[in-house]
């Protein structure tokens, strides 16, 4: 009995520590974001190879749009198309049944996690992505009983469905670039 209390109590404020270096990377990134913004143009003029989208996501990072999230949970809802950023978790094996997928669990600020699929048959594959690392995404939200997932953030090579995208360290992760282009002229923000 006493080691389980143990163990729920080193759980526990473990659980606390990610919230809060989760809030603190929250703080970094919007804080990042506002300088970038003030001192650099318009992302989508400079490379016109990434297509962000042009409909209203979801979410959009800010605090109170975390809700957005743990309402999308609470009503089991899929195929929502969202944008947010989250603190990578863990790191899985790959998904090779179909498509293959990489996949890794990030924690938002508000404590929910999510799945990310990301198709990297489409894509190129998020590099280096390490635990604690910070990810912003856009793409499809869908219901799982753990938290929810992500899929669709690539373009889609059909044009049927909005692009999404995944930026790691600057760097757009969406589409892989054919022989005459190259990551660094196409990918970086």
């Amino acid at each position: 009995m006493r080691i389980q209390l143990k163990q729920k109590k080193r759980f526990y404020k473990s659980v606390a520590a990610v919230c809060f270096i989760s809030i603190i990377m929250l703080f970094a990134v919007s804080a990042c974001a506002q300088i970038a913004s003030n001192t650099t143009s318009d992302v989508s003029a400079q490379s016109t190879d990434i297509a962000y989208p042009s409909s209203q996501p979801e979410q959009t990072n800010g605090s109170a749009d975390l809700d957005v999230f743990a309402q999308l949970y609470a009503d089991h809802k899929s195929d929502v198309q969202v944008q947010g950023t989250g603190l990578v978790t863990k790191i899985l094996d790959d998904d090779n049944d179909g498509d293959r997928h990489q996949r890794f669990i990030i924690t938002l600020s508000s404590g929910q996690t999510l799945l990310i699929a990301h198709n990297i048959d489409i894509a190129p594959r998020v590099e280096p992505l390490e635990i604690g690392d910070t990810v912003e995404f856009y793409g499809e939200y869908y219901f799982t009983a753990e938290g929810g997932g992500i899929h669709w953030t690539h373009k889609d090579t059909s044009g049927k469905h909005v692009d999404g995208y995944i930026i790691h360290h600057n760097t757009v992760f969406n589409y892989a670039p054919t022989a005459s282009t190259s990551f660094a002229d196409d990918f970086v923000v």
